[in-house]
């Protein structure tokens, strides 16, 4: 779960590269409910640089218009009456290196939460050896645990390094 809350995460980091999956956390006012942007209009990317969004009717634009506006994406989409077009700016070098350490950020969290779940793994390992199991067959479960720790460690790594070069790369 860690893995994939972490992937979704850095899918919504900008890369410089039109992505639908920024809008992920969009959600717009549909009649009365509200809904993620994706349930009330057709996203696509025609080219690297630009996302078209098109309502399922027209009289949506205004308000996905005015969720877009308010999220903290920094987009301007432009209102043609049809579909709403959204045009993605290179990124500078500064904001690349701010956007790579977001998301080691976003890694260290990840981290976290499987050091976490580990410290949770040993701590019952702890319990049942009170109630009977042995010395030499708990360190072979901690010595499982550390393993697994270890591998969803190097995953988050190789993640992280996929990342950072989409995001360095001009």
């Amino acid at each position: 779960k860690t893995i994939k809350h972490l992937e979704s995460e850095l899918a919504k980091v900008r890369a410089g590269r039109a992505s639908v999956s920024i809008f992920d956390g969009i959600m717009v006012d549909y009649y009365g409910m509200i809904v993620p942007i994706n349930q009330a209009a057709t996203l696509t990317t025609p080219d690297a640089r630009t996302i078209l969004i098109q309502p399922f009717e027209k009289t949506m634009l205004k308000e996905i218009d005015k969720a877009i506006m308010q999220s903290n994406l920094s987009l301007n989409p432009q209102n043609d009456g049809i579909v709403l077009r959204i045009s993605i700016p290179p990124l500078t070098e500064d904001r690349r290196k701010d956007l790579a350490k977001q998301s080691k950020q976003k890694t260290e969290d990840a981290k976290i939460s499987i050091r976490n779940v580990r410290r949770d793994a040993n701590e019952a390992i702890k319990k049942l050896i009170k109630d009977g199991l042995s010395i030499d067959e708990s360190k072979d479960f901690e010595d499982l645990i550390q393993k697994e720790t270890d591998g969803f460690m190097t995953r988050i790594e190789k993640i992280l390094e996929l990342k950072e070069k989409e995001i360095l790369t001009v």
